[in-house]
């Protein structure tokens, strides 16, 4: 069996907007008993009959991360707090976080939803899943725990950090999945070879699921030659959920966004106007799958776009294509938009450089400047007139993708801070007037 739920996975275009409106029609409805979109919609005259069609969602405002945070605690809330099983929040970390409720019911499809990715990518329930991401008030713990125990794994709540004690579990459970950040993946594969195991002999992984930070198709490779393992994409986020909204396939071509719980707009994040198919702009998602707090056209601030034509995998939900960056994210310099993608992008296609970077922009007489530091493989030669060229090579190539020429320093293996969590690409310490 190649799908989890084959009705729901295959169903045609037709078949599937006409589910989408209906359950978008039940949304609004619902929706309107949340003290937040009661107003919204009242004020803009939308009733769940006055959605006739899908493209009729475009008459609803935006919803954006400041009405979720000025509406905290449980302003977004369509039904009793009495009948909410679960709240999840962001870290809050530059005022009210963003909270999202659960019900029973949303948390059992969320499950569902999860289950589905897995067996997308082939696990099974023969096989052993362990997951390096925190419990808690993040939603990537629980959200994979519950979706790998619906799929019929047996589960490792690992949690995030402590490499050697990963390790141990990877070997002595017979590990053959992993949930891992990208940066910490590079992170854990670099320790492994440093306790003299190699994951790609020594153990059983064979899988491992990415998501929650920005990284590109040379570090997905990376990370798959490291440990020997096939890596695909997942996208969550809190707000819609968290993890499972979009995963990659067998395929990795994109990343099927599951349409039976989400409609997915593409917006230009200047305009905020519908953009083709296959044009880059900012996602915009409407849940239409949940009931303690539906969210109708949520901002992500991610940029990406839409993948046209069918995959040969044989589901016809819309893929998603590897996200650019986020809106908010942009770095501007020197006239120049560019986001760090970019650089990873071209510093992971250089097998003399390992996976750990910094970038730093900086004022220096009264001029914007960006330093990239980058670590060198501890297999690489310490010859200078070798790293002389190295450097200028690797300056050049960045040159040609920026459009603008960076401070270029490379360091010894280790020289960089190390998280276990999130890694931190850039500090941005330039003086604002």
């Amino acid at each position: 069996m190649m799908y989890w739920q084959k009705d729901i996975e295959t169903m045609s275009r037709e078949e599937l907007n006409k589910l989408q409106l209906e359950r978008l029609k039940q949304t609004i409805e619902l929706a309107g008993h949340s003290p937040f979109y009661s107003k919204v919609l009242k004020d803009n005259g939308i009733t769940a009959d006055s959605i006739q069609s899908l493209d009729d969602l475009q008459k609803i405002p935006f919803t954006t991360k400041d009405d979720l945070r000025n509406n905290y605690p449980f302003g977004m809330a369509a039904i009793p707090i009495k009948d909410c099983v679960r709240v999840h929040s962001s870290s809050g970390t530059t005022g009210n976080p963003t909270v999202v409720l659960h019900s029973a019911k949303d948390l059992d499809q969320w499950a569902n939803q999860v289950a589905r990715c897995m067996y997308m990518v082939g696990l099974r329930d023969t096989d052993v899943f362990q997951n390096t991401s925190g419990y808690g008030m993040f939603t990537g713990g629980l959200g994979f725990q519950y979706g790998a125990e619906r799929l019929g794994a047996l589960t490792v709540p690992a949690a995030a950090g402590n490499s050697k004690r990963q390790i141990k579990f990877i070997t002595d459970f017979g590990t053959t999945c992993l949930h891992i950040i990208p940066s910490y993946a590079t992170r854990l594969a670099e320790v492994m070879y440093e306790v003299g195991l190699d994951p790609r002999k020594d153990t059983k992984l064979h899988t491992v699921c990415i998501g929650a930070e920005p990284h590109s198709e040379e570090q997905r490779k990376r990370i798959e030659q490291l440990l020997g393992v096939k890596a695909y994409n997942c996208f969550g986020m809190s707000e819609m959920n968290g993890p499972g909204v979009a995963f990659e396939c067998t395929e990795q071509n994109g990343l099927h966004i599951w349409e039976d719980y989400t409609i997915v707009e593409i917006v230009d994040p200047q305009t905020l106007q519908p953009v083709p198919e296959g044009e880059v702009g900012e996602l915009v998602l409407t849940t239409i799958n949940r009931e303690a707090m539906p969210l109708l056209r949520y901002r992500t601030r991610d940029l990406t776009c839409i993948i046209p034509g069918e995959c040969p995998c044989g589901r016809t939900h819309k893929r998603l294509a590897r996200f650019k960056g986020r809106s908010d994210d942009m770095i501007i310099l020197k006239g120049v938009n560019l986001f760090p993608i970019q650089i990873e992008k071209i510093l992971m296609q250089f097998k003399e450089l390992g996976s750990n970077y910094l970038i730093t922009l900086e004022t220096v007489n009264n001029s914007d400047e960006m330093l990239i530091e980058v670590e060198l493989s501890d297999l690489f030669t310490d010859d200078y007139s070798v790293l002389q060229r190295l450097a200028k090579d690797i300056t050049r190539q960045l040159k040609d993708e920026l459009l603008l020429t960076p401070r270029l320093k490379l360091v010894a293996k280790g020289s960089l801070p190390v998280q276990d969590g999130k890694a931190v690409r850039v500090k941005d310490l330039r003086k604002f007037c």
